[in-house]
């Protein structure tokens, strides 16, 4: 097995509340490794969760959108609290949340869902990626 991301092992070291938070972008691709890295993990989070990450990292906003984040180390993450892609409530994604490598992370069509919204060239290559290996089924 290969050595743990340096990413995923900082969030793991951040002890977010359990149950009140979730891996969502190309995170998830990344602890499938469905992809060998990621500039960056982006976690949703409600209540508790939220509060510990106000206590532990930097506050900023999140253009164009105007939404409260709190960047860790200098924004190798980012945890907010709202979802802008979809109708689904961030709840729903949070208690819906499918665990990898002992982390709680948004479902695979969320994800899908999100990427094509975004629509950046990563997200094309990303949606290949879930297409080809998602065929025979998640890990």
């Amino acid at each position: 097995m290969e050595p743990m991301h340096p990413l995923i092992l900082r969030l793991h070291s951040l002890h977010l509340p359990r149950g009140d938070w979730a891996l969502f972008g190309s995170g998830p691709l990344l602890l499938r490794g469905w992809i060998d890295d990621v500039g960056d993990l982006d976690v949703i989070c409600r209540e508790a969760a939220w509060e510990h990450a106000k206590a532990i990292g930097e506050p900023g906003v999140l253009q164009p959108d105007g939404v409260e984040i709190v960047n860790v180390d200098g924004g190798a993450i980012t945890i907010g609290t709202s979802w802008r892609y979809g109708d689904i409530a961030v709840s729903d994604l949070i208690d819906d949340a499918e665990e990898i490598e002992g982390i709680p992370c948004v479902r695979l069509e969320h994800i899908v869902a999100y990427k094509r919204t975004a629509d950046r060239p990563k997200d094309r290559v990303h949606l290949q990626i879930i297409e080809q290996r998602s065929a025979g089924g998640p890990r």
